[in-house]
């Protein structure tokens, strides 16, 4: 007769992608995953897998928690006032992240995306999105004449994403929020 499981396996999702967030990937052992999941090494493995793929499901829990970028810029109404409250709050998310954890994409882009090509591709998918959202929401505001007729929702959707993954970098070694305001509202100054 098989054992059932000890614990609950949701559970121990949810602690191994805060512990990856916080220390990350390469940090991160197994004998700190067992320490944080409260779960023997073997049943680690039977559950999840190695430390790869338990990090790979971490990273899709990430997701699955994250901001509804086609929610909170795809509503009706005015676009342009959506696209400046998202970026101030990864401006605001940003100086005061107590932990410093910064975002687990961005986390994982830097630590394991150049030299992991699984990852560099979920990476880019996720980056993809973020700026398929951000240009459609500005193609809406300048459809609805909410943006200049001459700006490029595109190229602002680029820019913007660039600017909301440097304030996650940013905010990981600094709780300057003046500088992350500063430069949140700078971006923004380019959609007047």
């Amino acid at each position: 007769m098989a054992r059932t499981k000890e614990f609950d396996p949701d559970v121990a999702l949810g602690r191994a992608m805060e512990l990856f967030w916080r220390k990350g990937y390469e940090a991160t052992s197994m004998a700190d995953l067992v320490e944080q999941l409260g779960v023997a090494r073997a049943s680690i493995y039977a559950t999840f897998g190695g430390k790869r793929e338990l990090y790979l499901r971490a990273y899709e829990r990430y997701l699955e928690n994250g901001i509804d970028f086609t929610g909170r810029l795809g509503g009706p109404g005015p676009a342009l006032p959506a696209v400046r409250e998202l970026v101030r709050q990864y401006a605001e998310e940003a100086a005061h992240d107590a932990e410093r954890r910064g975002c687990l994409i961005v986390n994982t882009a830097v630590e394991l995306a150049p030299h992991d090509t699984e990852l560099s591709r979920r990476v880019r998918g996720n980056w993809d999105f973020v700026e398929d959202a951000l240009a459609a929401a500005l193609t809406r505001a300048r459809e609805q004449g909410e943006l200049a007729e001459g700006k490029d929702p595109r190229a602002l959707a680029r820019l913007l994403l660039v600017v909301l993954q440097g304030l996650r970098v940013v905010g990981k070694a600094s709780d300057d929020a003046a500088r992350m305001r500063d430069a949140a509202e700078q971006a923004l100054s380019l959609l007047d």
